[in-house]
């Protein structure tokens, strides 16, 4: 009895050590959620008055240009896939894979190739492990990431697109990620970047009637080159907020794993806390009872002897 009392006591140590450690990270993962909501918030004016040039552009102009023109047939498209390089975030990565698992399908039911492009390492290590084949990918600064890190992965995916087909390029170039809602909700969403539409570069938070009336332009040089340097900063904005949406997703993701994780080591404590003191309780009313009967015993023989 003693020795299974033991076990309780060291088991009970072990939880509450892992407890605290569960309790810190969660502590931790609070803390730079609101950095990265911040840094979202911080890019959202960038990103919004870029959209609108774009739109100027795409509406202002007839050029036929690689980034905004759709192909007819198209047969080859990119897909990248954001996800984190550490675990312990709940099936956050995981929700994401099976979104883009999901894009591919539907990709390749439409009879178009699919070139993988990675950030994370756990897309990466999905993708090995299966001998699925990636284009590219990039690891290292999911956590933290910063717009040099966005122009590093958007300029082989812009390269692609305005590479021909026959040359290794691409037609469309779509991306998955997990968008950021609130610290209880992380949704992974699909969207096509390019070629870009005018439904694609709209704001979000204007509907059909409250469309602003852009004004007409005249371009210098021309419209084509303004494309050639306004679209790649776009996509670059727009693979940012991404990544900063991604990462303030897993930032909350793993706050809320270990948030459960806590709850549950206090739930195992209370339980194994039962458990030893009922076996104690056990072990004090058999002492009690040796000790009872070993007084009958005694007081029987005395009673003998007399």
């Amino acid at each position: 009895m003693g020795a299974q009392i033991r076990v309780y006591k060291r088991r009970i140590k072990s939880v509450t050590a892992t407890k605290k450690i569960t309790k810190a990270m969660e502590m931790i993962a609070a803390s730079r959620i609101i950095k990265a909501q911040r840094q979202v918030e911080a890019s959202t004016p960038y990103a919004r008055e870029l959209t609108r040039a774009v739109r100027a552009v795409a509406t202002g102009s007839s050029t036929d240009h690689a980034l905004t023109t759709e192909v007819p047939a198209p047969a080859r498209a990119a897909v990248l896939l954001i996800t984190s390089d550490r675990g312990l975030a709940g099936g956050y990565s995981s929700n994401a894979i099976k979104a883009a698992d999901a894009l591919t399908q539907r990709l390749i039911a439409e009879g178009k190739e699919v070139d993988h492009y990675i950030v994370g390492r756990k897309g990466v290590a999905y993708y090995g492990f299966r001998e699925r084949p990636v284009a590219e990918s990039w690891t290292g600064f999911t956590e933290n990431p910063t717009y040099a890190d966005a122009k590093t992965v958007a300029a082989p995916l812009i390269e692609s697109v305005v590479k021909d087909t026959a040359e290794g390029g691409v037609d469309e170039l779509h991306i998955v990620f997990t968008e950021f809602v609130s610290m209880v909700t992380q949704t992974p969403v699909e969207s096509r970047l390019l070629p870009l539409s005018l439904d694609s570069v709209a704001e979000p938070e204007e509907d059909a009637a409250k469309q602003e009336i852009l004004p007409l332009f005249d371009f210098e040089p021309s419209a084509e080159d303004v494309l050639d340097a306004l679209l790649p900063r776009y996509v670059e904005s727009r693979i940012f907020n991404a990544l900063l949406q991604a990462a303030a997703s897993k930032h909350a993701a793993t706050r809320r794993a270990m948030k459960s994780a806590t709850d549950n080591a206090e739930d195992l404590i209370k339980s194994l806390t039962r458990l030893a003191n009922a076996a104690r309780q056990a072990e004090i009313t058999q002492e009690i009872s040796e000790i009872v009967g070993g007084a009958g015993a005694l007081a029987d023989a005395n009673a003998g002897s007399d």
